[in-house]
């Protein structure tokens, strides 16, 4: 399996790709902490990217390193999560989210992670991989 958490690491920023009305959507999105093949992201409940992924939860998040190689790209579907102790974790690890969302119980705060099951790969040195998680 390709390390991906250690390049999402690394490379915080990046572009997360959703659909509305059958149509590609993207968005600068930053990357919060992974666990095993979950990797976490939070928005508000008031944003559209928020009624898109509940209409269709199968997003992709792409990254790079500075000199783009490697590309990465994790895919998979969308899950979001109300457990205060992540919650917590996100706004304590992310100081510039924390001001954002203040507290954990924020209504308007939604966690949730990509449920990884392709992790696709770009480096000049080898072109392009696909990894099955």
């Amino acid at each position: 399996m390709y390390d991906f958490a250690a390049v999402l690491k690394e490379n915080p920023n990046g572009v997360l790709a959703t659909q509305e009305a059958g149509k590609a959507k993207t968005r600068v999105f930053q990357y919060l902490f992974s666990d095993g093949g979950k990797v976490y992201f939070c928005t508000s409940n008031e944003k559209p990217v928020y009624k898109q992924i509940k209409a269709n939860p199968y997003v992709s998040f792409c990254t790079y390193t500075p000199n783009f190689s490697p590309v990465v790209s994790v895919n998979g579907k969308a899950v979001f999560v109300d457990d205060l102790a992540l919650k917590t974790r996100a706004l304590d690890e992310n100081p510039g989210i924390k001001g954002i969302y203040k507290a954990p119980d924020n209504p308007v705060f939604e966690l949730f992670y990509i449920n990884v099951e392709e992790v696709e790969t770009f480096s000049f040195a080898e072109g392009p991989k696909t990894y099955p998680v």
